[in-house]
């Protein structure tokens, strides 16, 4: 069951993904080019997000101890803004200001078939591949 229910809110999810346009590089870059040929819709699908998730939020903390199909709610516990938070924040703006594609627009953006898509997948991988040699190697350094 928590299969199940994982593939049809993946679904859901691409759809929207797909329906929103966030799938299309070319409407993302549109977003962030404000000087240029701007497209202010997306605003629309982040505002709807945002209002959807904390809605969502509220109805099933206040619902439920645990969740359905898991022991226990998984929430960051974490509050701290650190060099860590903000590099990996910067490295992602900037990574979808170039690409226009973010992790969660080009997984359902794999099923149009377009190469570049797959391009951005193989690199986005390598990418959080370095960046978890690079943090291992830092870190380890920082505690010995």
């Amino acid at each position: 069951m928590r299969i199940l229910s994982a593939l049809v809110i993946g679904m859901i999810f691409g759809i929207g993904i797909a329906i929103s346009g966030m799938a299309n590089p070319a409407k993302v870059l549109n977003f962030f080019d404000i000087a240029g040929s701007w497209d202010p819709s997306l605003i629309f699908v982040m505002g709807g997000a945002l209002i959807t998730t904390a809605i969502g939020y509220r109805i099933v903390f206040g619902a439920r101890s645990t969740p359905i199909f898991e022991g226990a709610f998984v929430v960051p516990g974490n509050k701290i803004i650190d060099r860590r938070l903000v590099a990996g924040s910067a490295t992602f703006g900037i990574g979808w200001g170039i690409s226009g594609f973010c992790p969660g627009g080009a997984i359902p953006a794999l099923g149009l078939g377009y190469s570049e898509t797959f391009i951005f997948i193989a690199a986005m991988i390598g990418g959080m591949l370095l960046a978890r040699g690079i943090d291992t190697a830092v870190f380890k350094t920082a505690k010995a």
